[in-house]
């Protein structure tokens, strides 16, 4: 077996989580092979596959590329962003899945970069202090994704201990707590829009986890339309028929004489445990067994 049949095997029997590692890393390697592409045919900069791929804040941009709700939260720019991102899914991934399933797992990831994306854009357009930046700006990373996945199981589980290297054991909810007093920090930074996306992810994943304690599911919806979608790449089940070739007289006389022969040693069975230890020894079973086959 090569190694992407290795690869494919591992991809179809993963976790939810071990496929979202795939797609970001797939994503990151296509893009950075279709630049390499762009540049050595001299092709234009505006025709960037990341222009196409990342979510602007724009309304009016985004009207015509609403696809980037979803495919922003795969797309990364530099090897230590997607580097960090997917260290980051893949800790705190494995955290979420020892309490919850693939399929929350997902929606989670989805709805909260989602989420992230919503803040974003509604900041942007709403805010005075971007109405310059507004119109060239855009977003890109699975970071409000995977803060969603942190704060949700931060939440969940807030007394849960890892061991971070420097630091020894630490509880999850002053890991949350850090992350989002961080990212708040930094929304004066050169980077504001990746800060508030991560807030919008972080406040899904509390929201998620508070209301799954109340018995709502708040992404019941969207788990059935990731249903719909995926039932559609499934392979139809092939059903197969065979026909059984009727039984000849010698056949038939064969499987009668096992059968009464498999009866006969059970009657003795039971027989000789009467002989031993007398009828009230047997069992209800026993004698059924007796009586059914004196009949």
């Amino acid at each position: 077996m090569n190694i992407a049949d290795e690869i494919k095997k591992s991809f179809k029997s993963g976790s939810a989580l071990i496929k979202l590692i795939y797609i970001n890393l797939a994503v990151f390697l296509a893009v950075k092979i279709i630049e390499v592409i762009f540049f050595l045919l001299n092709i234009s900069p505006i025709f960037s596959i990341i222009n196409w791929l990342a979510v602007p804040a724009d309304f009016h941009n985004l009207i015509y590329k609403p696809w980037t709700i979803i495919t922003y939260m795969f797309l990364h720019q530099g090897f230590m962003h997607i580097l960090f991102n997917i260290l980051w899914l893949y800790w705190f991934g494995q955290i979420f899945l020892r309490y919850f399933d693939d399929k929350k797992l997902l929606s989670v990831y989805l709805v909260g970069g989602i989420a992230g994306a919503a803040l974003y854009i509604l900041s942007f357009n709403l805010l005075p202090v971007f109405n310059q930046v507004l119109p060239v700006s855009y977003a890109l990373g699975a970071s409000a994704s995977v803060i969603a996945i942190v704060i949700a199981v931060s939440v969940y589980a807030p007394n849960h201990t890892i061991n971070l290297m420097f630091f020894g054991p630490v509880q999850l909810k002053y890991i949350a707590i850090v992350t989002i007093v961080i990212d708040i920090l930094s929304i004066a930074s050169s980077n504001a829009g990746g800060h508030i996306a991560h807030l919008g992810g972080a406040l899904f994943g509390y929201l998620y986890i508070s209301q799954l304690r109340k018995g709502k599911n708040i992404t019941k919806g969207f788990d059935h339309f990731m249903d719909k979608i995926f039932s559609l790449f499934k392979p139809k089940q092939k059903f197969k028929v065979t026909y059984k070739r009727p039984m000849t007289d010698i056949e038939k006389d064969i499987d009668y004489n096992k059968t009464q022969a498999a009866k006969q040693e059970d009657i003795d069975k039971v027989l000789d445990k009467i002989a031993k230890s007398g009828y009230d020894s047997l069992t209800k079973k026993e004698k059924e067994v007796l009586f059914s086959n004196n009949k």
